[in-house]
């Protein structure tokens, strides 16, 4: 891809990957599957270390169970936790899905609460979560930040963030906040495909060689 003027800044580099990334991935769907708010609640809860893949795999057979808050919760957690054991760390996410699921029928009239304090009041809900959730079942500006994302952040040198939560403030002063819900999927869709851990260590991918294209050392990420 041609470009019209050298890529030397901070602002230079995430004004190119924010234009490339929507020329690659003009389409941004949710890649987990869900039908509300709630079960896209839910499925983000079990998507912690799991796979998306696995996550789609596994909500079918506990929707079955139940598909909303008040019938969820009585369900037995030993039942739900048979039901999401594919998706690993299956005790606490098994009690965490029964205990939100009953504080949303008692605190919320069986609705997903729409703040963050609300929101990450749930058991199991952390910021990331919540921030899903708002972009993505409710339409709100929001730059969840992962792992993932917090590694592809620091090879492409848009943040020297030593967490996750300072990457997401570097990030969402880097772009327009109009862009931030569809370009978070865009770079975990790009990270999936060309920018893995294994795949690219900061001097592989066509990102990497574009906007550090001076780079000679692998990136070792800061945690």
């Amino acid at each position: 891809m041609e470009r019209s003027k050298p890529i030397c800044t901070k602002a230079d580099r995430a004004a190119y990957i924010d234009r490339r990334l929507a020329e690659l991935y003009p389409e941004t769907p949710v890649p987990l599957d869900h039908t509300d708010a709630y079960s896209l609640l839910v499925a983000v809860l079990l998507s912690a270390q799991c796979t998306d893949k696995r996550v789609n795999l596994v909500t079918p057979h506990l929707w079955a169970l139940a598909d909303n808050p008040a019938d969820m919760a009585k369900v037995p957690v030993a039942k739900i936790q048979a039901v999401i054991r594919p998706c690993g760390l299956s005790p606490q996410k098994a009690k965490a899905i029964s205990v939100l699921s009953g504080m949303l029928v008692d605190l919320h009239s069986g609705q997903v609460p729409r703040t963050y304090a609300e929101l990450e009041a749930l058991p199991g809900v952390g910021h990331k979560t919540a921030s899903v959730v708002m972009s993505q079942a409710f339409g709100e500006p929001a730059f969840p930040v992962d792992t993932h994302i917090h590694r592809l952040a620091q090879r492409w040198k848009l943040t020297a963030g030593k967490n996750v939560e300072q990457t997401e403030k570097d990030l969402k002063r880097l772009f327009p906040i109009e862009h931030w819900n569809q370009l978070h999927l865009r770079i975990i869709y790009y990270g999936r495909e060309h920018c893995t851990a294994r795949g690219c260590d900061g001097t592989v991918c066509e990102m990497c060689r574009t906007v550090v294209p001076k780079r000679k050392r692998p990136v070792k990420t800061k945690k």
